[in-house]
């Protein structure tokens, strides 16, 4: 593969490369340098990583911490105070605080109850909220909440990937269908033109009318118009296809007129994309990554929910804190010595916490109708590109036939002209209905080639 993409690169910047010798990148190949190199691609991890940073910040909150408060006043050779607080803190899931402190305070200013003996206060206590903040608070339903996010962002992630490769199988797809429209007017022009000079010769030669010379010269010309419409587009598909063509450190590439699509790629397709997905009975979309987006969405507002309706309760936080002179050993830890307290807080009408319990339900009901409505929607989808690859299956079959009966009509019809018993109308006529034929078959690739990726693109399994 390696030596494959080398090459083509080399066929990208040698400048005065032939035109006479093409080189096919095939539709594995391109697909190689889109799910590589191509910007947007890449972009798509940050949204993960991005996920993982806000879960480690989340988690931030049940972090240890330490605070150290130091104070002192001096004032005219008196010194009014110096006291010392030291707090270490332990966070844990539920509304539980582990706490320890050491108190050093001195001064003839000093308030009393702020006393401590000279070798300080140490003390080592719990802090707990009784009601509101037990079982569900900010820190545990952020650190939650942070933990889906990430998932939410690698199924967006998936998503966002999934229609890249999708808008890039389309311009290959295209330019392909250009490509092949481009070489059918190509041949037919050039035919045109060899039929032009042979009934030249022939009126010369006294065996064909002058009428023939000037219906041979308007097919011609009709033929370079088509041929000038078909070059253009294929130009225009080209430029289109290199958005998508990228190499390391965010090189865009310009494709060369010697880079041609592969014209074996409807053979090729199933292999290169894993079609076998397509097997109407092996599809499940429990998995789907806009299904699994919104259901995390739907656990996400779940744990609003039991946050708000826990901010239905009253606050009531108890402290208890045992107090010591000597932090070795622990049994110097003494009941008789410690320092409690209780608070106790409750809005009387709980008109804003009630309204937050109602938004959030809103919320929580407006996911779970779009995720009913997403699921019936992919599958309705799903059965729809179904019968679009079952009836554009059936075109190209036809078509395909239907291009080798009027190859044959025009080659019978041609070689009756040749001998003077047919006309040139009628060879024309002919040959206006193989080209037609022979673009509705292009056309018809085209379209089964799409049907299939974008069946591909609603089960988000192009990546």
């Amino acid at each position: 593969m390696k030596q494959a993409f080398s090459y083509i690169l080399l066929l990208f910047f040698i400048s005065g490369f032939s035109q006479d010798i093409t080189h096919t990148i095939s539709l594995e190949e391109y697909l190689g340098y889109v799910k590589k190199y191509h910007p947007i691609v890449k972009q798509t991890h940050l949204i993960t990583s991005e996920g993982e940073a806000k879960l480690l910040k989340s988690r931030g909150a049940f972090d240890p911490k330490i605070a150290v408060d130091y104070n002192r006043k001096k004032f005219d050779d008196s010194k009014y105070y110096n006291k010392l607080n030291t707090v270490f803190k332990i966070p844990t899931w539920y509304g539980v605080e582990l706490k320890a402190t050491y108190e050093n305070n001195d001064g003839k200013y000093l308030n009393p109850e702020l006393n401590t003996p000279d070798d300080g206060l140490y003390s080592a206590g719990v802090s707990v909220s009784l009601a509101k903040g037990l079982f569900m608070n900010e820190r545990m339903a952020t650190l939650k909440q942070a933990k889906l996010f990430t998932q939410q962002a690698q199924a967006e992630q998936q998503l966002v990937v999934n229609d890249i490769i999708y808008n890039a199988l389309s311009s290959y797809f295209n330019w392909l269908k250009n490509y092949q429209s481009l070489k059918t007017y190509e041949a037919f022009t050039e035919n045109a033109e060899t039929r032009l000079e042979i009934v030249k010769k022939s009126y010369f030669a006294g065996d064909k009318p002058a009428i023939d010379t000037l219906e041979a010269g308007i097919n011609l010309k009709n033929r370079l118009v088509d041929l000038e419409k078909a070059k253009i587009g294929y130009i225009k598909s080209k430029l289109a296809l290199s958005n998508y063509l990228w190499i390391e450190n965010n090189i865009p590439l310009e494709l060369e007129d010697a880079v041609v699509p592969d014209l074996n790629t409807i053979y090729v397709v199933d292999q290169v994309l894993n079609s076998s997905i397509l097997n109407e009975e092996a599809i499940d979309i429990t998995n789907h990554p806009k299904i699994r987006a919104l259901q995390v969405k739907r656990d996400i507002l779940t744990i609003d929910k039991k946050l708000k309706t826990n901010n239905l309760l009253p606050t009531i936080d108890l402290q208890y804190n045992f107090l010591t002179t000597d932090f070795d050993p622990l049994s110097s830890l003494n009941t008789a010595n410690y320092k409690s307290g209780l608070q106790v807080n409750f809005p009387l009408f709980l008109r804003k916490e009630r309204g937050d319990l109602k938004l959030a339900k809103i919320k929580l009901q407006d996911v779970t109708l779009d995720l009913v409505a997403t699921e019936v929607s992919l599958k309705n989808k799903i059965q729809s590109n179904i019968q679009e690859i079952t009836s554009y299956t059936n075109q190209h079959t036809i078509l395909l036939d239907l291009v080798e009966d009027s190859k044959k009509l025009v080659q019978g019809e041609d070689r009756k002209f040749d001998i003077g018993e047919g006309s040139l109308f009628l060879v024309n006529y002919r040959e206006v209905k193989l080209i037609e034929s022979q673009l509705k078959r292009i056309d018809a690739e085209y379209q089964l080639l799409n049907s299939k990726t974008r069946l591909l693109r609603t089960l988000s399994s192009l990546y």
